[in-house]
C-alpha cells in the first residue's frame, strides 16, 4: 500500500537515512574502542554506544520501510477549490476567532510546529473535501472546535 508524501518530506527522510547510514562506521569504531577498556558490565561508554547503535538501526529500518511505500505527490500539480493532500488551508476558529494555517501532508512528514498536519489527523480528516466557506466540527485533544475554511491554495 502506497503512502502519499510531498517531495520535500521524501527528500528529508532520504537525507536522514543517508546520515544515519554514515553514522554506522563511527558507532562500530566507538564500540570497538569501548570494548578495549575492559569489563563490559561496567563500561558506560560501551553501553551508550550499543544503545545508540540499536536506536540508529531501528530508525534506519523504519525509514527504509516508509521510503519504500512513499508515493510522491507534487502539490504544484494539484489545484482546485477543495481541501486535499498538499493543500495549504487557512481556517478560523468559530469560538476564539483565531486564524490557523495548515498544510495537509503525509503521516511521516507531519510537523505541528511548521503547520504541517498529517492527512490522517482529526483536523485534516475533517477538512478534506471542504471548500471555502464550509464549516467543520472537529474533536481535538483541546476539545471540540468549529473551524471555517477561509483559504485553500496549492
Amino acid at each position: 500500500m502506497k503512502s502519499p508524501m510531498s517531495r520535500d518530506g521524501y527528500d528529508r527522510l532520504v537525507a536522514e537515512l543517508q546520515r544515519l547510514k554514515e553514522e554506522r562506521p563511527r558507532l562500530s569504531r566507538a564500540i570497538g574502542i569501548a570494548r578495549e577498556h575492559g569489563d563490559l558490565r561496567e563500561n558506560a561508554e560501551y553501553h551508550a554506544a550499543k544503545d545508540r547503535q540499536g536506536l540508529v538501526e531501528a530508525r534506519i529500518n523504519q525509514l527504509e520501510e516508509v521510503i519504500a511505500i512513499a508515493e510522491i505527490i507534487d502539490p504544484a500539480t494539484l489545484g482546485g477549490t477543495r481541501v486535499q493532500f498538499g493543500a495549504r488551508v487557512t481556517v478560523v476558529d468559530g469560538e476564539s476567532g483565531q486564524r490557523s494555517e495548515f498544510t495537509v501532508v503525509g503521516e511521516h512528514e507531519s510537523d505541528a510546529a511548521r503547520g504541517h498536519i498529517s492527512f490522517k489527523s482529526p483536523i485534516a480528516r475533517a477538512l478534506i473535501g471542504k471548500i471555502v466557506g464550509d464549516i467543520v466540527e472537529v474533536t481535538t485533544p483541546r476539545g471540540d472546535r468549529e473551524l471555517e475554511v477561509l483559504i485553500v491554495r496549492f
